[in-house]
């Protein structure tokens, strides 16, 4: 079910509820996407969750997938305009229709960074259970192999002159990440370029996460071609409040050739990581 989700600064965002089988629902899910990535990626598991029971809802940030309205040049937005005004929105839109169910928070990647951003009261208060899947901060130095290598002609060459020349930055032609509105790259590339990450450039980011008490269950891959154990290890680090149980594993003990930064959201996955590992992290009756 397609709905229209309004910020509070009078945007509107595209979103997608997804309602728990006629069995009846034992949660409740929100689904915040990763940086570039559109909320038709997620269906697939969105779709196999409500069919166990969950109430799910998908969305897109303001300037991605069906929240764009116009030129992408024209989109003023940041991670943080994303984080702070988008996700309480779409999270709202959730609790408005599954009001007394247990409440996950799934995020992925950028996803799974931003829950210190969403007010305590009444939106984070709700959630029962974090889950992450591939979430660690962007600090350049501590990124993958191979990528690290490359990555200084992405933040240095590849990324200002493309939003110079277009006015947003081409993901999408460039095959790297996907469009972006202006703002949200460049604020990117300050946390990236910083060791501590958007603790480091935001002030108060370390007591925000600091003050995130909902227990964390965290999912990584030996393979990810983007972050590396390190990464994933830094980001949980900034939730000091929390009880965290982070899961760093290989294809091959899951059967499969290749996970990477994308794979556990694609339905192949069901058996050895939806059922077997995600199921069981949900906050359910």
């Amino acid at each position: 079910m397609e709905l229209d989700v309004r910020t509070d600064d009078g945007v509107t965002l595209a979103a997608t509820l997804f309602p728990a089988s006629a069995a009846g629902p034992r949660g409740a899910v929100f689904l915040a996407g990763a940086m570039g990535v559109p909320q038709r990626f997620y269906a697939p598991l969105a779709t196999w969750l409500a069919e166990q029971g969950f109430t799910v809802l998908t969305f897109d940030y303001r300037g991605m997938g069906r929240s764009l309205r116009g030129r992408l040049a024209k989109v003023e937005a940041s991670v943080t305009t994303w984080a702070e005004r988008d996700t309480p929105a779409a999270l709202g839109a959730l609790i408005e229709h599954a009001p007394d169910l247990p409440l996950t928070w799934l995020g992925h990647s950028l996803g799974g960074q931003i829950v210190p951003f969403v007010p305590e009261q009444p939106h984070r208060a709700r959630l029962q259970k974090i889950v992450t899947v591939v979430s660690g901060s962007g600090y350049w130095k501590e990124n993958a192999e191979p990528i690290r290598r490359t990555v200084p002609l992405f933040w240095w060459g590849i990324v200002p002159l493309s939003v110079r020349l277009v006015g947003y930055y081409p993901g999408a032609r460039l095959g790297i990440v996907g469009d972006l509105p202006r703002g949200v790259i460049e604020e990117w590339r300050r946390w990236c370029l910083h060791p501590r990450y958007s603790v480091g450039v935001i002030p108060a980011m370390e007591q925000r996460y600091a003050e995130v008490t909902t227990p964390i269950t965290g999912f990584s891959f030996t393979d990810d071609e983007l972050l590396s154990r390190r990464n994933i290890e830094s980001l949980h680090g900034f939730y000091s409040g929390a009880a965290k149980t982070l899961h760093h594993l290989s294809p091959a003990e899951l059967g499969r050739k290749k996970i990477g930064h994308m794979g556990f959201f694609r339905r192949e996955m069901e058996d050895v990581l939806w059922r077997d590992r995600l199921l069981p992290e949900l906050a359910f009756v």
